[in-house]
């Protein structure tokens, strides 16, 4: 047979289109043709794909003219994972192994010179798109990519390891040797990388406040001096966090996959992504040609911290207001687009001012008020308006400091926000930074004297509808941590205090 066909999938974005990889032989002068907008990652299997045939004993069509198609030919192609669909098809149109198992499978994975399975990106990508499509065809991939891709379940997946695995599962007749089904990786819980919240000495409004935004999914802003703990502090916060469900850490394993960052022994953890401040605005919301994921993806479900936050370039920061809002980022390219989930909690922290003494008791601010508005300043008040909490960090003596009793364990208090998330899962379905307008005024019961505070205070200081919203929904964290069944004036008092730091205007 001069004609083969083997199915395959490509990476678009989140999603995993399948690919149709048709192969043709033909007498004529020799060559090895390679067509349907591939890159050239994908152009250079030609040599892969030989060097591989040969040195695993195989024999490679020298004298015929290979044209391999990657259809539908309108979608961009990339990255080697199509070395095993290509030689596969070359040994099937000239008639090494069964072309009718073909049909069966799905393949993909890269291949060294010598034959070897390499491991490809996106295999949890793949998975998930073979599931949502309904497709009862196995998946065949190089056996790191097949134990990730074990743990979507309900889907057939097998493991090889060399082309020589996979050809001896597709001989003719009574010839092929079944290959193993690939086993997940355990699930397992590992112990946390993150440190215990009690390091921390005293900061005891920090400490609060990442416990309310731990309860409601709340974004903070930590403004202090150097030294204070602002990093200790953002780098502890998701211990804090609940564990994550089966979808979210599916949802999570599967953007790391399509970057290649996903850990097998950490992947039902939460992620902490801490970018330097030189980090451009593509590093933190993606981009490429094609579009890879970006920062906020990576942090889907998991913390997002931005130490030096004045220092980021000003278009990365403003990159961050949509999805902040809407937990998802759109990549708008002129040949194509992309959309990756971005559902992730903001944890930013900076000095008042360049020298970073700014209100300290302990050192003296070297910065005039100009030089300290203009430092502050380089947080737009749009993106500031997005923030939940605003909390400070203040220098602490030395003497106090060793004279200050240990805090409460990570555990005590990850269990206090628990209690309080299960009770918003409870009444609305979701977390209260999450509610819509609607259900603000469906869910956010207020006392009137609460409610005559909020206005008042919001008159004063000219806050914004989106602003007067974001302290509705703290305010109905703090009341689920204290049990409340309605928001008091106690409640909107301190969500108040946590919007004070900066000024927004």
């Amino acid at each position: 047979m001069s004609l083969a066909v083997v199915h395959s999938r490509a990476l678009d974005g989140l999603d995993a289109p399948e690919v149709t990889v048709e192969v043709h032989l033909a007498n004529g002068l020799p060559s090895f043709t390679l067509v349907g907008l591939a890159d050239t990652e994908v152009k250079e299997a030609r040599e892969r794909v030989r060097a591989a045939l040969l040195n695993s004993g195989l024999a490679f069509p020298h004298n015929q003219r290979i044209t391999v198609n990657l259809a539908p030919a309108d979608l961009p192609k990339e990255s080697g994972r199509f070395d095993l669909p290509i030689a596969l098809g070359i040994l099937a149109a000239s008639g090494q192994i069964d072309a009718g198992r073909l049909a069966d499978l799905e393949f993909a994975g890269e291949l060294s010179l010598a034959g070897d399975l390499r491991p490809v990106r996106g295999a949890l990508a793949m998975a998930l798109a073979a599931r949502r499509e309904g497709r009862a065809r196995p998946l065949v991939l190089p056996e790191p990519s097949a134990r990730e891709a074990a743990l979507i379940e309900g889907l057939q997946v097998r493991s090889a390891r060399h082309l020589l695995d996979v050809v001896s599962a597709l001989l003719p007749g009574d010839a092929a040797q079944t290959l193993p089904v690939a086993a997940p990786w355990p699930r397992s819980p590992t112990a946390p990388r993150w440190g215990e919240l009690r390091d921390v000495k005293g900061q005891s409004a920090a400490k609060r406040a990442l416990e309310v935004a731990a309860a409601g999914h709340h974004s903070v802003l930590l403004v202090g001096p150097p030294g204070t703990g602002k990093s200790m502090l953002a780098q502890r916060f998701a211990s804090l966090l609940p564990p994550l469900s089966d979808e979210q850490a599916l949802e999570s394993a599967a953007v790391l996959s399509l970057a290649g960052r996903f850990e097998a022994d950490r992947w039902r953890e939460r992620v902490l992504r801490a970018p330097h401040h030189s980090a451009s605005s593509a590093a933190l919301v993606g981009g490429g040609s094609p579009p890879r994921p970006g920062e906020i993806s990576l942090a889907h479900h998991g913390v997002l911290f931005l130490d030096e936050w004045p220092e980021f370039p000003r278009a990365a920061l403003e990159a961050l207001r949509e999805p902040l809002e809407t937990g998802r980022i759109t990549i708008s390219r002129a040949a194509r687009q992309a959309e990756f989930p971005a559902r992730f909690q903001l944890i930013a922290a900076m000095n008042p001012c360049p020298c970073g003494h700014a209100g300290s008791t302990l050192r003296a601010c070297r910065c005039s008020s100009d030089v300290v508005a203009r430092y502050q300043g380089r947080i737009s008040g749009p993106l500031l308006d997005r923030i939940d909490l605003q909390v400070e960090v203040p220098a602490v003596a030395p003497e106090a400091l060793a004279a200050l009793p240990d805090g409460e364990p990570s555990g005590v208090v990850a269990e206090r926000a628990a209690r309080a998330r299960e009770r918003q899962h409870r009444r609305q379905g979701c977390s209260n930074a999450l509610l819509d307008s609607n259900g603000i005024d469906a869910h956010v019961a207020i006392e009137p004297g609460a409610a005559q505070f909020m206005q008042a205070t919001s008159l004063r200081l000219g806050w914004s509808a989106r602003g007067q919203h974001r302290l509705l929904r703290v305010a109905r964290t703090i009341a689920d941590l204290a049990g409340a069944e309605r928001v008091g004036v106690g409640h909107m008092a301190e969500a108040i205090q946590y919007r004070r730091v900066l000024s927004a205007g």
